[in-house]
C-alpha cells in the first residue's frame, strides 16, 4: 500500500507505484545529498513505490523550500531540511516566499552534521582559550573563516564570538574549500566548518581542531573537546539537523506513516556506518524531536542575528 493510499477522509488515493519526490536542497555530491538518496532509496524499497532525489540548489536552500511550501499535501513531495532555508532565511530575508512555520510539518529527525573549530597545525592556539585570550586582547583581529555570509559555518562563528564577549573579524568564502586551503595557508586565523569537511586534514596532519560545537566529544577528532568543555560558556552545542518536513495540511496518517519508515531506516546499522563515513551522526527522531530541534534553532539564529546586525547582500 502507498503512503497516500493511507490518508483518511478527504485525503486522494494514489495507485501502486506513484513517485514520491524528495527534494534536496543541495548540489549533488555532498554529505546531504547523498544523505538523502540513501534514504530515497531505503524509502522507496518500503514503501514499495519509488522515490528520487530532484536536487534543487541555490539560495540557501530557499528555492527548494519555497518549492515544497507550494507543492501539494499529499505526502509525494518533501524537502530534505537543514536550518539555512527553515531556521536562518527567516531572519535574513525580509520577504520569503514561504513561512517556514506554518507551511511545513516536521516528519522526522534524522542526521547532524556537527560544527567544530579549528586552526592550522602551525597555529601559535594551542586552545580555545589561547584563541580567545589573543580576541580580547586585539578586537577584530583574530580571523575566522566560514563557507559563506549568512551560513550555518559563520552565525556559529559569531555565536561563538557573542557568548565569549569578543570582536572576531568574519571572512567568508564560497564554500568550504577555498576557506581550507587560506587557513593552511595561513591567510586566515582560524575556520568554523564541518566535521566532514576540516577531518581529511586532521587525519592529514595539516590541521587541529581546538573545539567542536556538540554535547559531545567526536571520536574521530583526536580528543578535541566541546567547546562547552573548552571554555565553560553555555548555549555553544549547536545542533546542524538534517531532517524532514512535508507542507502543511499533509494528511496525519501519512505523515506518521513517513515518520515511522524513516525512523526505522535511519536506525539501521548500515545506515548509520554510512552517515559516520559522511562526517554525520544518525538522530533517528520523530515529528516532535524534529519540531523541538528547529523551535531551539529558530530562536538561537534569531538572537545571534540581532545582536550581531548580521546582513546578507
Amino acid at each position: 500500500m502507498t503512503v497516500a493510499a493511507l490518508a483518511l477522509g478527504g485525503a486522494s488515493v494514489h495507485a501502486q507505484g506513484e513517485v514520491t519526490r524528495l527534494i534536496v536542497p543541495f548540489a549533488p555530491g555532498g554529505a546531504q545529498d547523498v544523505i538523502g538518496r540513501l534514504l530515497a532509496e531505503r524509502l522507496g524499497s518500503r514503501l514499495g513505490a519509488p522515490v528520487v532525489v530532484e536536487n534543487k540548489a541555490g539560495a540557501g536552500g530557499v528555492i527548494a523550500a519555497d518549492a515544497v511550501a507550494k507543492a501539494k499535501p499529499d505526502g509525494r513531495t518533501l524537502l530534505l531540511a537543514t536550518g539555512g532555508a527553515i531556521t536562518i532565511a527567516p531572519h535574513l530575508i525580509s520577504k520569503l516566499s514561504y513561512d517556514p512555520r506554518k507551511d511545513f510539518v516536521p516528519i522526522a529527525l534524522v542526521a547532524d552534521t556537527p560544527m567544530t573549530l579549528a586552526v592550522r597545525v602551525q597555529s601559535p592556539y594551542a586552545n580555545v582559550a589561547d584563541l580567545l585570550k589573543d580576541a580580547k586582547a586585539n578586537p577584530g583581529k583574530v580571523s575566522f573563516a566560514s563557507t559563506g555570509n549568512g551560513t550555518i559555518s559563520h552565525l556559529t562563528g559569531e555565536l561563538l564570538a557573542q557568548a565569549a564577549g569578543v570582536q572576531l573579524l568574519h571572512v567568508p568564502y564560497r564554500g568550504a574549500g577555498p576557506a581550507i586551503t587560506d587557513l593552511l595557508g595561513g591567510q586566515v586565523a582560524a575556520m568554523v566548518t564541518s566535521s566532514a569537511s576540516i577531518e581529511p586534514m586532521v587525519l592529514d596532519k595539516k590541521a587541529r581542531v581546538l573545539g567542536s560545537f556538540t554535547k559531545a566529544p567526536i571520536a574521530a577528532l583526536h580528543g578535541a573537546p566541546t567547546m562547552g568543555e573548552a571554555t565553560g560558556l553555555k548555549g555553544l552545542t549547536v545542533p546542524v539537523w538534517v531532517g524532514l518536513l512535508a507542507p502543511a495540511g499533509t494528511a496525519k496518517p501519512v505523515l506518521d506513516k513517513l515518520a515511522t519508515e524513516l525512523q526505522a531506516i535511519c536506525a539501521q546499522p548500515d545506515i548509520i556506518e554510512r552517515f559516520k563515513a559522511l562526517g554525520a551522526a544518525a538522530t533517528c527522531g520523530g515529528p516532535a524531536e524534529l519540531g523541538k530541534v528547529i523551535a531551539e534553532d529558530d530562536k538561537r539564529w534569531e538572537g545571534v542575528i540581532r545582536q550581531g546586525k548580521i546582513q546578507v547582500n
